[in-house]
């Protein structure tokens, strides 16, 4: 079998990717996205696009991440990566450029929510009719989780050139949700020490920390994953599709694919594809990876690979967000509508 796929990013796959900030000839309107601290680091031109452009799959989640404020020279350094309910552990390491006089220091574990947002602004004339119409995107956030730890504890006070070196393991959160960028929304998190500055800016260092979905979780039925999206074989429309190794399978794997389906209509052409369907404010269909093969092969049984891309976001489900993936086999029919078997797949 010829196993010739279709194998770009995920991020890559999306169509119509651009932003104000691109550097490309859209000009410069005043459209402008923005993110919550730490997240703040990028200017707002680049998380808008023009028309119904796609700027969030242009970031790059570190991107996001201001590491230090101007009091502070230092960093949050993180064992990365982690995952949903296990162990964070890591170091801060600040010298203070300027006194620091804040009402309370800690370490804080923060978790946002990006999403792309349509916009438009019509002008009509004294009749009320329009006379034209500006429709743009742009990216908005808000904390979804900021969870505050007693431990260790973090000086309120620092004079000018005080440093400090200190250890600390904190918990990742208990049921997610897992870091996830899904081209027209994501999920990031961040470790970040803070001291909390009264009548002022606060003062801070921070990190990305790559939280990971649990395998446990999935099998546990904590999200709704679909019939069959567990099993390694499942039956559809008159077909079998099974996968090795059996879901959940992680991003950047290689998985087997095996379809029978003896009673194939005929067609021009078959291939079996992996689909992530992406549920937010804007809602996106992406084609992971594809094979090429002959209907004859999907009746006589069909053994294929296809990878998933390594940054191809979990199988998640959180406010904002909801992230699942199909296997499906089509057969393309000349002037009449494909037909269609197909199962879920959890990727973690």
């Amino acid at each position: 079998m010829d196993d010739r796929q279709i194998r770009p990013s995920f991020l890559a796959s999306i169509d119509d990717v651009r932003s104000y900030g691109d550097g490309g000839s859209f000009g410069l309107v005043g459209h402008r996205g923005d993110a919550p601290a730490p997240f703040d680091a990028l200017d707002g031109s680049r998380l808008a696009a023009p028309g119904r452009g796609h700027p969030l799959p242009l970031i790059d989640l570190a991107e996001l991440i201001r590491p230090s404020t101007a009091g502070l020279d230092g960093v949050v350094e993180v064992e990365s990566p982690t995952r949903v309910g296990e162990a964070i552990r890591g170091r801060v390491r600040v010298v203070a450029r300027e006194p620091i006089q804040a009402r309370r220091a800690g370490i804080r574990l923060v978790g946002i929510r990006l999403s792309e947002e349509e916009r438009s602004h019509e002008q009509r004339d004294s009749k009320g009719h329009v006379t034209s119409r500006q429709e743009w995107v742009e990216v908005h956030g808000r904390v979804v989780d900021a969870l505050e730890f007693t431990e260790p504890v973090l000086p309120a006070t620092l004079g000018a050139g005080h440093s400090l070196d200190m250890p600390f393991q904190i918990p990742a959160p208990r049921l997610g949700p897992p870091t996830a960028h899904a081209g027209t929304a994501l999920v990031a998190w961040a470790v970040e020490a803070r001291w909390d500055i009264e009548m002022g800016s606060d003062e801070r260092v921070a990190a990305l920390v790559d939280v990971r979905q649990h395998r446990d979780l999935l099998a546990a039925g904590v999200i709704d994953v679909g019939a069959g999206a567990m099993h390694d074989s499942w039956e559809d429309e008159g077909a079998t599709l099974a996968v090795r190794p059996p879901p959940p399978i992680g991003a950047g794997a290689t998985m087997v694919v095996t379809i029978t389906w003896p009673r194939a209509v005929s067609g021009r052409s078959a291939r079996v594809e992996l689909v992530a369907s992406i549920d937010a404010a804007r809602d996106l269909q992406v084609v992971c990876s594809s094979v090429e093969l002959p209907v004859e092969a999907l009746r006589e049984g069909a053994r294929l690979s296809l990878t998933i891309p390594a940054d191809a976001p979990p199988t998640c489900e959180t406010d904002g967000l909801r992230v699942h993936y199909r296997l499906r086999a089509i057969v393309d029919r000349a002037w009449r509508p494909d037909v269609l078997a197909e199962r879920r797949i959890v990727v973690c």
